[in-house]
Order: C-alpha cells, then structure tokens, then sequence
C-alpha cells in the first residue's frame, strides 16, 4: 500500500475537480449500481497517469458537450478494498491501473485501459473519452 503523502496531491487532481472518492466496497456498490452513467477513474502512481491519464480525464470533462451523471475515482494501490469491488463491475476485463471506465446503468460501455493510455497523448484520451460521452450520455 502507498503512503498517503505521495497519494493525496494525485488524488487531489481529480477530487478537486468535482470527482468523488469511492473509499469502501459499499461506496463502490452504491455508486456503480445507480441508473444513469458514472466515469470511474482507478487512479494509479504510475508515470502513465500522471503524464496522460489523468490530465486526459481532465481535459475531456471539461470541454465535453455531454457529461457522465457522475464523476468518480478510486486509487490502486491504496484503496485496496475499493477497487477490488470496483473491478468486479469491470468484467471480464483484467484488473488494469490505471484506468478509465464509463458505466451506464451499472454496466460497462467504454473502458480505456492502461494499455491504451501508454504512449498516447492526453490530448488523444481526452478526445476518446468525449466521443464516448457523446455517445452514451
């Protein structure tokens, strides 16, 4: 588990910017199982996060014309019972850190994983993201 000094300001670029935590196993469920569409975010240390993820995240919420009913993150590595039930939404997709999920009505409709946001511009993700907005919200 990650010391919370070196999670908190990663945290912190998401929750202060409207997303709310899912800290617990019942914050997962009570959140994931809502009507509507939920961007889940696994937050992560990894550079990947930090240089396209999150800032992606960031940039498509922002600029989108649609927008998920809810914005929600949790964070690998320190939220551990949290994103262990997060990721049973997620099947049968494997466990990935970081990642970006849109839920409708509890079930997954887009999913950029890490191994798309390796490498890729936050612009790129940015832009993904909001085509999936456009789509499902």
């Amino acid at each position: 588990m990650y010391p919370e000094q070196i999670v908190a300001p990663m945290k912190a670029e998401l929750t202060g910017h409207g997303f709310t935590e899912l800290l617990t196993p019942t914050d997962v469920d009570n959140t994931l199982k809502q009507n509507g569409t939920t961007l889940l975010v696994i937050n992560s240390v990894c550079g990947c996060s930090a240089g396209t993820a999150r800032p992606g995240v960031l940039m498509a919420v922002h600029n989108a014309n649609k927008r998920p009913d809810r914005l929600t993150t949790s964070f690998a590595g320190f939220d551990v019972d949290a994103v262990k039930q997060a990721r049973t939404y997620l099947l049968p997709y494997p466990p990935s850190s970081p990642a970006i999920v849109l839920l409708k009505d509890g079930k997954v409709v887009h999913m950029i994983e890490r191994h798309n946001i390796e490498g890729r511009p936050a612009q790129m993700i940015a832009a993904n993201l909001m085509q999936a907005f456009e789509t499902y919200c």
